[in-house]
């Protein structure tokens, strides 16, 4: 019993870095692109949070998964 909390807590963990992960390296391309073209603000700024969205959307549902595969 014990083990299989620690796993499930594990695969949550590592969604979730996942994610961090993710999200820190669109925000990096993003910054890059809006430093070296500032008129392209709007545009790239809009792709940035939609892919930023995806990736958490992600590790919320592993949560959601692994959360209720043990009950």
């Amino acid at each position: 019993m014990m083990l299989a909390e620690i796993y499930g807590n594990l695969h949550i963990g590592l969604a979730s870095a996942g994610a961090a992960i993710g999200i820190g390296i669109a925000a990096l391309g993003a910054e890059q692109a809006i430093g070296r073209n500032p008129a392209v603000f709007g545009k790239v700024f809009t792709v940035m949070l939609i892919g930023m969205a995806l990736a958490e959307g992600l590790a919320i549902i592993a949560y959601f998964l692994v959360g209720h595969v043990g009950n």
